[in-house]
Parts: C-alpha cells; structure tokens; sequence
C-alpha cells in the first residue's frame, strides 16, 4: 500500500491522586481546555474532554507516532502545573497510573456522551465502580490490591 490509514480511538482515564474531589467546578472546564490543548500540541486529536472533581475522562485520536504513555504522562506533568500554577493549587496530583482503552469509530458517538454526562453518571456510580466496571467489561485483568 503506497500509504497509511488509521483510526486510533483512546478513552483514556485517571484520577487526582488519593481520589480526593480536588477539580472544583469553578475551573475545570478551563484545565480540560488547557488538556485539549496538550494532545493538540502533541499531534493528538482531543475529541472529548470531561469529568468530575476527582477523576477525568478524554477520548482521543492518536497518530502512530504518538506513544498513549507519553501523551498521558505529558498530559498529567502540564495540567498539574497548570493548576499549580493558574488555580494556585499547590497541593493537586494525579494519581500515578491511568486506564486506557481502544474505542471503535462506531462507538465513539457513545463515549462522547458518556464524558458529557459524568456529573448525572456519578450521582449514583462512584469512581471506582465505574472504574472496575471498564476493567470487566474489556476484559482486562487486574489484583484489587493494587489499584487503589
């Protein structure tokens, strides 16, 4: 083939260190802005950004030439300064690691509003049931130990 076609969909997913409900409402659509910003700078394309105050979901569109590791770990770096810095919220963390998982063209319609609805989601779902309900139902396997 004399060129290269792709279609890399991540929902990507993580927490404020030690979960607490440190993204006040005030702001955060500033800081997913600000991370919008980082993917498009790194050549990503942030299709969705949203969540609440203690954890964020982003789908995104990644070239092949974009490592997920690397964008996650720039994404966390430059939002944490830029709370640090613009909020003055000196003691504001991601938590160390992250969840990702692929999502079909099909099905990006369906993550899209499932980001925009995260406040009425988590009226009656906490973070870490949604979390382990992600994990179950990719397939993915996991020691409860180690993930909080």
């Amino acid at each position: 083939m004399p060129s290269t076609h792709l279609s890399l969909n991540f929902h990507v997913v993580f927490s404020t260190k030690d979960r607490e409900p440190s993204i006040a409402p005030e702001w955060r659509s500033r800081l997913h802005a600000y991370m919008g910003g980082v993917v498009t700078n790194l050549g990503g394309t942030p299709v969705a950004i949203g969540g609440i105050a203690d954890h964020v979901h982003l789908l995104l569109g990644l070239p092949a030439t974009c490592a997920l590791s690397d964008v996650v770990r720039s994404l966390k770096a430059n939002s944490s300064r830029w709370v640090h810095d613009e909020i003055r919220l000196a003691r504001f963390m991601w938590q160390e690691g992250y969840g990702a998982f692929t999502v079909s063209p099909s099905q990006c319609r369906t993550i899209i509003e499932y980001i925009a609805n995260q406040e009425e989601h988590h009226r009656t779902r906490s973070f870490q049931e949604e979390y382990l309900a992600f994990l179950k139902k990719c397939g993915i396997s996991f020691d409860e130990r180690f993930l909080w």
